[in-house]
């Protein structure tokens, strides 16, 4: 613990307060606390998307895993990164023109029907969970490395910060923390990027070279991290597929005005996000090479510490510390986003829509979502006490494999399948979440012989991440659902689908 890590930690955090105290000022209705009032710009909203999806698991996570397992790390990194094709070609517009606050409110634009909604909530707050835990387990590592206090009392002190914000400021000091953050965490990574560069004369096949002869055989090739080539694949669907089920992400998408300036939100974040992604290259193969595995394991078994040593070898401890600031700020920001989008789902669709049948006033949806706020913290936290010695970009990817089951299905076909129904949009959402549930419980990320995982013995399948079964299952439920019920209603799809393609909504 040293004056330039307080020092820079007081400002960073000095920042994002001062951000949540004016947004506090503009935060009173219902649609400025879920979606800022629709007045991001598509530059802005491009930012805050970048900066919501660059999360711990991007920037201290897959940093340790191309560190620690060469170029299988590598794989999160694509996967990331063509998921936004998925997102920009067929959720992003049709999302915008349809929905309102929430991914519930787009399903529920076809199917008027609460159980519908019920479902919808129910999977966003599991998706949330899961992300949020892989965030306070980065952040509690990276408080833990630095001011050498207990994981507990550091993943505490992030939960606290991460609530005051949405508690407060809602979604408009939620969007600038993700803006600023995002400036400041492409920045480091440059930075970072240079140096390593800088190292190897600017020469990037003598980097290659360097770091493949001074690890074991296989570094620099698939298979390194000895997992199996079904695995990967389903590594890949979850990553790939993924991005477009996110509620953190879809949410995004309310806060601009109409569908043309979602779509250039897309296209920024693609632009900010391809460029970081490919630099993660030089933050794992850098700290491979000149931290090496031994010291990285040493901070943080499951590797989350990868990119500060980096920049403490490159750097100094002056740099470390704005590197680890830029990294907290970084959680800080995601988890905002995480709990709103959680808490929006709850106050919003279960409170307000089905509890109160939509005559909630909106003073009543606010407090709701605030009580809803502490709630999905709440739950994290403690979850997160649990999981300190697991990788996040791993647990994010989980998420991205609930996401990918129980979520995607059902908004491509709402958006795209004439016959689909009530029946098939419940059947979809419930066989993804639960088949992805059930297969993450009986796989080595909860059962493993060693005794390292939660439960010991043999796991009943292999797969790591199981996308590959859950996703089809996710697809496959709603044409079943579809196919078993009569009921269909082609007048309100061909609305939807004049909706969705280009905004129109008759007046009543």
């Amino acid at each position: 613990m040293n004056a330039a890590v307080i020092t820079l930690f007081l400002a960073i955090v000095a920042l994002t307060l001062v951000i949540t105290y004016f947004a506090a000022k503009r935060t009173k209705t219902a649609s400025e606390f879920y979606t800022a009032g629709g007045g991001l710009t598509g530059w802005q909203n491009g930012l805050a998307i970048a900066g919501d999806y660059l999360s711990a698991a991007s920037f201290l996570g897959i940093a340790g895993a191309i560190a620690l397992f060469g170029f299988d790390g590598f794989f999160y990194s694509i996967g990331y990164l063509v998921a936004y094709l998925v997102v920009m070609f067929v959720v992003a517009e049709p999302l915008r023109n349809l929905g309102k606050y929430t991914l519930a409110d787009m399903i529920h634009s076809r199917f008027d029907a609460k159980k519908v909604r019920g479902v919808a909530a129910g999977s966003t707050i599991t998706i949330v969970i899961f992300y949020m835990i892989a965030q306070l387990v980065g952040a509690g590592a990276l408080i833990q490395l630095l001011f050498n206090i207990p994981y507990t009392y550091a993943v505490l002190l992030v939960g606290v910060m991460m609530t005051t914000y949405v508690l407060f400021g809602g979604m408009t000091a939620t969007s600038w923390v993700q803006i600023i953050k995002a400036a400041l965490l492409m920045i480091a990574t440059v930075v970072i990027s240079i140096m390593v560069l800088w190292q190897f004369k600017f020469n990037i096949v003598e980097m290659f070279a360097s770091v493949g002869a001074s690890q074991e055989p296989g570094f620099l090739n698939p298979g390194g991290q000895g997992r199996a080539p079904l695995d990967s694949i389903s590594l890949m669907l979850a990553l790939v597929l993924g991005t477009a089920g996110l509620p953190h992400i879809l949410m995004r998408f309310f806060t601009v005005r109409d569908a043309k300036t979602a779509r250039s939100s897309v296209v920024t974040a693609t632009w900010i996000v391809g460029i970081f992604y490919i630099l993660t290259i030089f933050l794992g193969f850098g700290a491979a090479a000149f931290v090496g595995s031994a010291d990285i394991i040493a901070a943080n078994p499951a590797g989350n510490m990868a990119a500060p040593l980096l920049a403490e070898r490159l750097g100094g401890e002056l740099f470390m510390s704005f590197v680890a600031a830029v990294a907290f700020a970084t959680i800080l920001a995601v988890v905002a986003g995480l709990v709103l989008s959680g808490a929006s789902a709850f106050a919003h669709d279960v409170y307000g829509q089905i509890i109160k049948k939509g005559k909630a006033t909106e003073k009543q949806q606010v407090v709701a979502a605030r009580l809803a706020s502490v709630s999905v913290a709440a739950l994290s936290i403690v979850l997160a006490l649990f999981a300190q010695n697991m990788n996040v970009a791993f647990l994010v990817a989980l998420a991205f494999c609930v996401a990918a089951s129980a979520n995607l299905p059902v908004i491509v076909y709402t958006i795209y399948w004439k016959r689909f129904n009530t029946a098939g949009a419940i059947s979809a959402m419930l066989s993804g979440l639960l088949s992805a549930l059930i297969l993450v419980a009986i796989s080595p990320n909860v059962i493993k012989p060693d005794g390292s995982a939660f439960i010991t013995g043999d796991p009943i399948i292999d797969l790591t991440n199981p996308a590959i079964i859950s996703v089809p299952i996710g697809f496959l439920g709603g044409v079943i659902g579809t196919l078993l019920s009569s009921k269909r209603d082609d007048a309100k799809y061909a609305e939807v689908k004049v909706r969705a393609n280009t905004g129109y909504k008759e007046a009543k």
